[in-house]
């Protein structure tokens, strides 16, 4: 039965991966041909298109910890491994979250109709509102490393005091447990940050069809759809973090030595459903990326018909 799952899961990380790394590369690709083509890029496109490279190099980066993980697992307690591995992973796991936050904020800024006089301030200011939240999360970002590097030097100390094999492995699993506590914490906030922004766009809907009733429109106009389309947007989100934010967590559980692998890519197959996922959402929610995407479907199929011919 084992065998059977570890089959499946590897079989399901393995289309994950590839989703995630042809996914964002397209829409990183595209958004980049059209800049180059016009010579000029909307604030959105920017947002997706770094979001992009940075799920490219997040997805990498976790397949190559995995990789790493299950051929060479003694190298996971080597301390200049452990220092690369956790702050290359905050560093990259941050940037990625983050952006995919301004988007979320862009979203709300652009689409939503609020009378507030210091929402309207925001809306007028949507690229400095996006710089100064990226700008923001720097901070964060260094407290994050500094908290990372705490762990690891406390771990390494430990380890010193008491060389047994048995201690060390204790000693790493606690460290292993605080780091991703740590990071769950961190990663909490953009999360927040999200979530505030979707129930803003809601109450922003409400507020609309309560307009559109009272003055007897149709309810179907521009404006619901582009709110609509946008809570699609930050809902698919929201629920796809939801599922890495409890991959996270669910690492720090203490899991039996002869599952121990097969659980770890339970998480890791669980943490690739969000970089994945939400690019496929992002192509097929923006009609230039999917006509794109549909065009070049129906490019390749027209190929293999006259290869096979």
């Amino acid at each position: 039965m084992s065998d059977i799952l570890w089959c499946l899961l590897l079989t399901i990380l393995g289309v994950e991966f590839i989703i995630g790394i042809f996914g964002n590369l397209f829409m990183a690709v595209v958004n980049i041909m059209d800049w180059v083509k016009r010579r000029k890029i909307s604030l959105m496109d920017l947002i997706l298109t770094a979001l992009a490279i940075s799920r490219i190099v997040f997805v990498g980066s976790l397949f190559t910890a995995f990789l790493i993980f299950i051929m060479y697992p003694a190298l996971m307690m080597n301390e200049e491994m452990m220092n690369i591995l956790n702050i290359s992973w905050t560093m990259i796991n941050h940037f990625s979250i983050w952006l995919a936050t301004c988007l979320s904020i862009f979203y709300f800024l652009k689409i939503a109709n609020l009378s507030n006089s210091l929402f309207l301030y925001l809306k007028w200011r949507v690229k400095n509102v996006v710089s100064g939240t990226l700008l923001l999360s720097l901070p964060i970002l260094c407290i994050n490393i500094i908290v990372i590097n705490m762990n690891i030097a406390v771990w390494i100390d430990e380890c010193k005091t008491n060389m047994s094999f048995n201690s060390v492995s204790n000693d790493y699993v606690q460290f292993f447990k605080i780091s991703l506590l740590t990071n769950t914490i961190f990663t909490l906030i953009p999360f927040t940050v999200s979530l505030i922004t979707f129930l803003l766009l809601i109450f922003s809907l409400w507020k609309h069809l309560r307009n559109m009733q009272h003055s007897a429109q149709d309810s179907q106009d521009v404006s619901t759809t582009a709110h609509i389309k946008a809570l699609h947007t930050v809902v698919t989100f929201l629920l796809l973090y939801t599922i890495f934010f409890l991959s996270l967590a669910l690492q720090s559980w203490k899991n039996e030595v002869l599952y121990k692998n097969l659980i770890h890519l339970c998480y890791e197959a669980a943490g690739l459903i969000f970089p994945s996922g939400h690019s496929c959402v992002l192509i097929l929610g923006n009609t230039r990326l999917r006509q794109t995407f549909l065009s070049t479907m129906c490019w390749l199929r027209c190929r293999l018909k006259m290869l096979n011919s």
